[in-house]
């Protein structure tokens, strides 16, 4: 076997747009705009639909990739790169998770399902760096971000230092070729 599922696949580049998409959008849209600004809940809305929604299917995806066929771990040819590559793997789902649960948490505590999805009418609280878990949100942000240059970076290095064909695992066709 050289690829991994088309559903994981599928999977893993629909939830990466979807994360970057979520960085970007949390960190220069969301963080700058004040509380009070009434396009604030709709972004809020959109930030966090999309965090759920992530949430999902990195949930649905751990499930497939626990209980489906895979390629062979991928060697750089030095044993402690190739563990920190078996642990990157695994950081993702954790920080990814660990990302949604904290703004769920802050969501809960903030109010804002009713704020936001109920349409309450209530006002956003004034600052949410009061409530912990934000301040979790943020950090875990900015690990998650490194994290994905990190992804970037050894999957560029797989494919053009080392030439050895990573790209394709984790890219639709025949998964014996």
């Amino acid at each position: 076997m050289t690829r991994y599922h088309p559903f994981l696949v599928a999977l893993h580049w629909l939830i990466a747009l979807m994360i970057i998409l979520a960085l970007i959008f949390g960190s220069t849209q969301l963080a700058g705009m004040p509380n009070d600004d009434p396009a604030k809940i709709a972004g809020l809305r959109a930030h966090m639909s999309l965090g759920i929604a992530v949430l999902v299917l990195m949930l649905i995806r751990l499930a497939t990739r626990l209980f489906t066929a895979k390629p062979p771990h991928a060697s750089t040819g030095n044993a402690l790169l190739d563990r920190a590559g078996v642990a990157t793997h695994w950081l993702f789902y954790i920080l990814v998770i660990a990302m949604a649960g904290s703004g769920l948490a802050t969501a809960r505590m903030a109010g804002l399902p009713e704020i936001v999805f109920g349409g309450s009418g209530a006002p956003l609280p004034e600052d949410f760096r009061i409530y912990p878990p934000r301040i979790a949100h943020g950090i875990i942000a900015t690990l998650l971000g490194l994290l994905l240059l990190l992804h970037v970076a050894a999957a560029l290095y797989h494919q053009f230092v080392r030439k050895d064909g990573l790209f394709a695992r984790m890219w639709f066709g025949d998964r014996r070729a």
